[in-house]
């Protein structure tokens, strides 16, 4: 997608701080962080959001969740704890779309909806 700022940064067009990178993710730290550790973990292949995940992605989706393991033991947060949250479409809070995940922790987490 040619007007996708994560694609931008898969393809090294637009700038940021990775801090985890393989074969089908990338992690990078959020721009908008409301924690000690906010970083986002994003597929390198552009898929929407959950809803447009297909069956193939299947092994895409467990990549994701293993690089989540390692971040989180990166940045300090594997023990104290962390959130993982995904948004979809627009009331779902969903502004950038490709799929990507906020991994967040640092602090006492709470649900102020």
């Amino acid at each position: 997608m040619k007007d996708c700022i994560f694609c931008k940064i898969i393809a090294r067009e637009k700038p940021a701080e990775i801090i985890f990178e393989n074969e089908h993710v990338i992690s990078f730290y959020g721009l908008h962080s409301f924690t000690r550790a906010h970083v986002l973990v994003v597929p390198k292949k552009h898929i929407v959001n959950v809803m447009d995940i297909k069956a193939e992605d299947a092994h895409i989706i467990s990549e994701i969740h293993f690089a989540i393991q390692v971040i989180a033991k990166q940045l300090n947060i594997d023990e104290s704890g962390f959130r993982v949250i995904t948004n979809t479409n627009k009331e779902g809070g969903q502004d950038v779309f490709h799929m990507h995940y906020h991994l967040v922790g640092g602090r006492q987490l709470k649900w102020d909806m």
